[in-house]
């Protein structure tokens, strides 16, 4: 019996099907080795980027210097980000905004409201004081006045979020009774004081006096709540 012969592969995806491997791009390079390779070189250089900006500040950060720390050049940094200003918004979204996120993603409370904020506050000072976020705070609060368009990108993504969430906060711990002062509704930044506080503080005074951010958590949520129950 004679054999039939096998029809040659005539698209390049037949033919990557046909030799057992994936698609190749320029110089015979996996695509998908390339995207991996791609997506390492721009988290290296956010990574740098982050470093530069925390050490020098946003003013007086320059690509050349983030090319260097991040082992690529300076080109290649214009593959991925338009200016300095694009590459500070997309640490403010890696960074910061997953952090303030969670803020309004979290569910309805099975306790009280006072614990929801306790337990969300609580975990956000852990996350920022004393750590690259506070230093990313503290440097959009330093040199926002002098660039405008930062500040306003930093209020939209993670101040107005923030300030919704506490505020949908407030106004359940009204309906519920457990907050009695209803013009807290209106300005919800009360709420949020102690961790801007703390934020600024450590930076500054922590040498001189350290500050016991959680401890000033719980007495701030006494003056709003009234003080817990012992018993």
């Amino acid at each position: 019996m004679t054999k039939k012969p096998t029809k040659a592969p005539t698209s390049s995806a037949d033919r990557a099907s046909a030799e057992g491997n994936a698609p190749h791009g320029a110089g015979g390079v996996p695509a998908s080795n390339r995207a991996t390779r791609a997506a390492e070189r721009r988290a290296a250089i956010v990574e740098a980027a982050m470093e530069e900006f925390i050490a020098r500040g946003f003013a007086a950060t320059r690509l050349d210097d983030i090319a260097k720390r991040a082992g690529v050049a300076k080109g290649t940094i214009y593959l991925h980000f338009k200016d300095k200003e694009s590459m500070f918004e997309e640490l403010v979204r890696i960074v910061i905004v997953p952090v303030v996120a969670r803020l309004n993603a979290l569910p309805p409370p099975t306790g009280t409201v006072r614990e929801l904020i306790e337990t969300f506050a609580g975990n956000f000072l852990k996350e920022v004081i004393g750590t690259r976020r506070g230093d990313l705070v503290r440097l959009i609060v330093a040199e926002g006045p002098r660039f405008p368009s930062v500040a306003d990108f930093y209020y939209r993504e993670v101040v107005s979020r923030g300030i919704a969430g506490m505020r949908a906060l407030i106004e359940l711990g009204i309906a519920r009774g457990e907050i009695r002062e209803k013009n807290l509704a209106r300005f919800p930044q009360i709420l949020v004081a102690p961790a801007m506080i703390a934020v600024i503080w450590q930076s500054l005074f922590a040498r001189h006096a350290p500050l016991d951010a959680q401890e000033m958590l719980r007495v701030h949520l006494d003056l709003i709540f009234g003080e817990r129950r012992t018993t």
